[in-house]
């Protein structure tokens, strides 16, 4: 369920909304009862141990380097533009 804010209730409980936000809660913003934006909280990064990270793609498949070098050739032009 989405909570719904007035612009009125922005202006005059922005504190109390900026709090909200801080502990994950999301907003739809309306103007005369119509859905103009939304508040969201911004998602703090998380710091991932080098070992986690290693085991989510522990099971991935292998990359073939040659493969990944002519298919980035056949879609990225490297040649630079002439100068002058």
């Amino acid at each position: 369920m989405e909570n719904e804010v007035t612009q009125r209730q922005l202006r005059n409980d922005s504190g109390e909304i900026m709090r909200a936000l801080d502990r994950g809660t999301s907003f739809v913003v309306t103007r005369n009862g119509v859905p103009v934006g939304e508040l969201i909280p911004v998602r703090s990064h998380r710091f991932v141990p080098a070992q986690e990270a290693l085991a989510v793609f522990r099971n991935a498949p292998a990359i073939d380097g040659e493969r990944l070098r002519s298919d980035l050739a056949r879609w990225v032009d490297q040649d630079l533009p002439s100068g002058g």
